[in-house]
């Protein structure tokens, strides 16, 4: 019974230990902006409910893109397939785009849009998208392929459809 007792009071003076050890927060990824597209859209139209929720389809017409390394136009003929419930919707928008020396490439964003009440009761809004690029492997693009991308979109009142903002994660 004496041994139990040594056991559980060690077992409890060492889970105190750990618990005291200060944990220290790693250093996150570094972002470089990349990007920024300029999308133009057509008038949304509603599928209606199904399923999986509301489906809302917004056509994308065309627009422009430019960033430190790249630069060109975006394809008409692409959507934002947009699927939610009350609150939440997810978007995967689908395009290509073409770069001003002639290399298509295809675009898949997907991501999040949040609206709600903060802890304070205040509305709050959460846009985030995620996208991927699909590069021809011998163009100069190729690094596109071969990284993660984090998406913020601005709504900017002089512009006729939505800006995106793009970073790579280093």
């Amino acid at each position: 019974m004496k041994k139990i007792l040594v056991l559980v009071i060690m077992t409890i003076a060492s889970m105190h230990v750990c618990a005291q050890t200060d944990v220290q927060t790693p250093q996150g990824p570094q972002l470089e902006f990349a990007l920024q597209l300029k999308v133009t859209l057509d008038k949304p139209y509603s599928v209606g409910k199904t399923p999986h929720g509301g489906r809302n389809v917004i056509p994308i017409t065309g627009g422009t893109f430019e960033g430190p390394r790249l630069k060109g136009t975006i394809i008409n003929g692409g959507a934002d397939y947009q699927m939610g419930i009350e609150g939440r919707t997810e978007i995967e928008a689908i395009y290509s785009i073409k770069t001003d020396d002639g290399v298509y490439i295809h675009v898949r964003n997907r991501g999040i849009i949040a609206t709600g009440k903060g802890d304070d009761g205040k509305p709050t809004f959460y846009f985030r998208c995620a996208p991927k690029f699909e590069a021809p492997v011998d163009s100069k693009y190729n690094w596109l392929n071969n990284a993660l991308f984090l998406c913020q979109p601005d709504f900017n009142q002089q512009f006729h459809g939505i800006v995106l903002n793009v970073w790579e994660v280093k």
